[in-house]
């Protein structure tokens, strides 16, 4: 788990946000009840990370994530896409959309207002080390290591430094053509969020720039540009470096709250919260919410109530959710999703509100005895 922090580690500012009290959870939380669970990914050769599934006003399903791995860090991800047109029973064979000469990690999706699929990444270095230790110490069977020596020597050492960066492309017809990459300003595990006034809002943390700023960039033109529109401030004591992996959900009364992977000391390993009720110009000093797990998916259910689902990556190893039926003032208690979890090389997941209002949460795991992680899905229904 290590590797995937080494390489995000950058530095953000503050801002003059006051903070949010929280609220006592609430007493009257909801009750689950998880119908299917069962994996979905269909290379079993390869290791498949870091899902995003997006529900498309036609009814269809996308799921976005890295696959072809070899391993949690390597040289050969690549972003794919699967689509279910009946509520996640079936889905299409992966259908590769990105695949650069370095590492393509963390994939989100998005469907605008006006039907456009927006996908994201963000692509690594982190295998260089991992390599290097290999060619010192000789242990590895030399096919491997020939395998991970031809992807580093497509790229001379400046041309692969040229590839690293925050990535997102676009199609217009439904995913059936997509444009070349270009470069965003932030990065996070499942990209944008649309806006009731039709802006786009991406929470995230600005990686290779030399930036390093945590925060916020907004798009007017469904996602065709970005410009930044805010940085958060950083809670006393703690270091804007060790904010990671944000996702943000617009409540009904238009409060905006990002939640955020917090690796400070203080509240170390929990998601954190910050709010903004001006349309994300100025937002609240991070804060507990009492919630250990990462990192947080928001979403904002058909009757207005939000919810957030997390990896859970202690025993027992899966994945959780929380409702808020008070636009995030406070949290329900754990309401377990999965919970047989081999160990804590899992999680990332994300959550759409089906036709008849279950609930159907994609994430990845790795089921053990093996070095290959699956997709995996739950379908499932909340009660008052």
């Amino acid at each position: 788990m290590n590797n995937r922090r080494k390489f995000i580690t950058q530095l953000a500012a503050g801002s003059l946000a006051a903070p949010t009290v929280l609220r006592a959870a609430q007493n009257d939380s909801p009750s689950i009840r998880v119908l299917e669970t069962k994996a979905i990914s269909q290379e079993p050769q390869y290791y498949n990370g870091w899902p995003t599934v997006a529900r498309r006003k036609n009814g269809e399903l996308v799921v976005v994530w890295s696959g072809g791995r070899e391993s949690h860090v390597c040289p050969f991800g690549q972003v794919e896409m699967m689509i279910s047109r009946d509520e996640g029973r079936n889905w299409s064979w992966p259908r590769v959309l990105l695949d650069t000469d370095i590492d393509d990690r963390d994939s989100g999706v998005l469907e605008t207002s006006k039907g456009t699929l927006l996908v994201t990444t963000f692509t690594s270095l982190a295998y260089e080390s991992i390599l290097q230790g290999a060619i010192k110490d000789q242990t590895w069977p030399p096919e491997r290591l020939a395998a991970w020596l031809a992807v580093d020597d497509r790229l001379t050492v400046d041309e692969r430094k040229s590839e690293l960066g925050q990535w997102m492309i676009r199609s217009e017809d439904g995913g059936r053509t997509w444009s070349t990459r270009y470069r965003c300003i932030v990065n996070s595990p499942h990209g944008p969020i649309q806006l009731r006034g039709g802006d786009l809002l991406y929470a995230g943390k600005a990686l290779w720039t030399g930036a390093g700023r945590v925060g916020c960039c907004r798009s007017t033109d469904d996602g065709k540009t970005w410009e930044w529109l805010a940085t958060l401030p950083t809670r006393k004591g703690d270091e804007a470096e060790r904010y990671h992996e944000l996702h943000a959900v617009e409540t009904r009364s238009g409060k905006l709250i990002i939640h955020i992977r917090n690796e400070n000391s203080t509240n170390a390993n929990e998601t954190l919260q910050s709010e903004s009720t001006d349309v994300g110009k100025t937002w609240s000093v991070p804060h507990t919410i009492g919630v250990w797990g990462l990192p947080s998916h928001l979403l904002r259910l058909r009757d207005d109530r939000l919810l957030m689902t997390y990896g859970y990556r202690r025993p027992p190893f899966g994945n959780q959710a929380r409702i808020s039926s008070d636009e995030g003032d406070s949290w329900s208690a754990p309401l377990v999703i999965s919970d047989d979890g081999a160990g804590g090389d899992l999680g990332y997941p994300s959550t759409v509100e089906l036709a008849h209002g279950e609930l159907l949460t994609v994430w990845y795991e790795n089921p053990g005895g093996s070095a290959k992680a699956v997709l995996r899905q739950a379908r499932w229904q909340l009660g008052r």
